[in-house]
């Protein structure tokens, strides 16, 4: 392992944390399932130069990736689990690219992601458009004044028309696009991509399967026009009745979060990416001041302090460890400096500091404001933790997802209870599922909550191959969580069908209902009684 800087030096720039802090763009990719996201953060690191094919962060087309003890899971079902944190250098910038699970079941890992970013890259399939997935994530970024630029992935296939895109966007979620590039050819049909700025093409060429950049010519708008004819004609009038009303791009709407830049291109063809890194250099804010539980403002160049926004254990075989995900918001980060654990007030010991590029792990000196340093063992951290140093600050919780899915989890043979509860313990701490309980069910048939099924089958197999604790799950018939209090818990005792847990985590208490009919028959008989939704409810 080799000792690096997360910051790449610069000559002649300061090493300050305000200065260092506006040299990063810190964000993550949001799209729903099947949308291209992985093969985009491939492809972004292939033009940064800091992979030689695509492939090797993720591991595909038998290029070793990332790994993880359930990645049979991941194979077989061609489904993304694991977190990945890519950084590198680029145009003298450094970038934090977060990447995350892309399958809906595990959303809640993508929330807290979004949690550390500064904007997001909205990721659309040129065919489908807004999909479910995006338009919860997209709903969280606005939550969270997260600024969105659009990719519209997959224009070398058949898809829907650019306008009809644009306008769905519009209309959806109320982004108002500004488009920076725009298609020459149908999808399906791209010849190349106008830029908006100067009018000029860019035609590309694709390597075999993507594995490497495309390589790219650039037109004037008469070689473009005597070259593409009645494609380049089309293109061109689009663009004219963009202009007409109004669809320049507007740095203030864009950080706002009411306006959107669009780009077009393909990740697994490697066209229109490169146009995408260099947009979120030059787009794309800085880390700024972060808000504390107060809501005051946290400058960038405070004492150090962080938001730990994930907690992964056994990320690679070769490292039986649990790794703190630590979103620097101010100050200086230097390995072995102690800090303070805001939830406990305890010291915290930072000998084992890391920065992560997939897989791979390298010892890290020091780190600025946007960046992501990756504490080892840190079995007292859990998901929405603060730590400081000097100065106190207590940043917002990142509260759960509301869950859908119930199961009650027994150990399969007593002689491991043991194993069973340490395991429960740690995948509760790390926010891999949620764990209720009662005084009822006691500690032997906890209540596991979940986003979604396959969350049972990641916990279900990291039980038994880490904790050597094979379990039996039992799916219960409630669909709805609500929050409740107290007298809640009071007026629901012997209710049928409608069962108050205790979530271990934050001991929030959790109103569980088989179906919305029978919660709104509850809600209008009770109408004082606390029935809270909680984040990212569908109903």
């Amino acid at each position: 392992m080799t000792a690096v800087s997360a910051a790449p030096t610069v000559e002649g720039v300061p090493d300050d944390p305000g200065t260092q802090a506006r040299r990063r763009r810190t964000f993550a990719v949001i799209s729903h399932p099947d949308a291209g996201k992985s093969t985009l953060t491939e492809a972004l690191a292939l033009h940064a130069e800091v992979i030689s094919a695509a492939g090797a962060v993720h591991g595909k087309g038998g290029r070793r990736g990332v790994t993880s003890d359930w990645m049979d899971m991941e194979r077989e079902r061609g489904i993304s689990v694991t977190s990945a944190v890519l950084q590198f250098a680029y145009r003298d910038q450094v970038i934090n690219l977060l990447d995350t699970p892309g399958h809906g079941d595990f959303s809640e890992d993508t929330y807290r992601v979004l949690a550390a970013v500064d904007a997001a890259v909205m990721l659309l399939d040129a065919a489908k458009g807004l999909e479910p997935q995006t338009l919860k994530l997209f709903d969280v970024c606005r939550d969270r004044g997260v600024p969105v630029l659009t990719f519209v992935n997959k224009w070398d296939r058949p898809g829907r028309e650019p306008l009809e895109l644009l306008d769905e966007v519009e209309q959806t979620i109320g982004l108002r696009p500004m488009p920076i590039t725009w298609p020459v050819g149908i999808a399906g049909d791209l010849h190349g991509l106008v830029e908006r700025a100067d009018g000029t093409m860019h035609r590309f060429t694709r390597a075999a399967h993507g594995a490497s950049k495309a390589t790219v010519e650039v037109l004037d708008a008469d070689t473009a026009a005597a070259e593409e004819g009645a494609d380049w004609e089309r293109a061109t009038e689009e663009l004219e009745l963009l202009d007409e009303i109004g669809a320049e791009f507007d740095a203030e709407a864009f950080h706002s979060g009411s306006a959107t830049p669009v780009m077009f291109g393909s990740a697994l063809s490697n066209i229109g990416v490169a146009r995408l890194l260099d947009a979120l250099v030059e787009l794309a804010p800085p880390p700024g001041p972060r808000p504390d539980q107060k809501g005051e403002l946290r400058p960038v160049d405070a004492p150090f302090s962080g938001l730990v926004f994930k907690v992964q254990a056994s990320m690679d075989k070769s490292h039986r460890d649990r790794v703190a995900f630590v979103r620097i918001c101010s100050g200086r980060f230097e390995r072995g400096m102690v800090l303070t654990h805001d939830a406990t007030g305890r010291p915290f010991a930072t000998k084992y500091a890391q920065a992560m590029f997939g897989r791979d792990r390298s010892t890290i000196e020091e780190a600025f404001p946007g960046d992501i340093v990756g504490l080892v063992n840190a079995t007292a951290l859990r998901p929405g933790d603060t730590l400081w140093a000097e100065d106190p600050v207590t940043f917002p919780t990142i509260p759960s997802f509301a869950p859908e899915h119930f199961s009650v989890c027994r150990v399969a043979d007593m002689s491991k209870t043991k194993q069973f509860r340490k395991g429960i313990e740690q995948l509760d701490s790390e926010g891999v599922i949620q764990v209720l309980s009662s005084d009822l069910r006691g500690d032997q048939a906890p209540v596991l909550a979940a986003v979604g099924p396959l969350q049972f089958e990641v916990v279900s197999a990291r039980l038994a191959d880490e904790f050597g604790a094979p379990v039996k799950l039992d799916r219960l018939d409630y669909q709805i969580a609500r929050r409740t209090d107290a007298a809640g818990v009071e007026t629901l005792k012997g209710a049928v069908g409608i069962e108050v847990l205790t979530r271990r985590i934050d001991g929030e208490l959790l109103a569980l209902f088989p179906h919305k009919w029978r919660l709104q028959a509850v809600a209008q008989n009770n109408p004082d009684l606390l029935l809270a939704p909680l984040v990212a409810d569908t109903l």
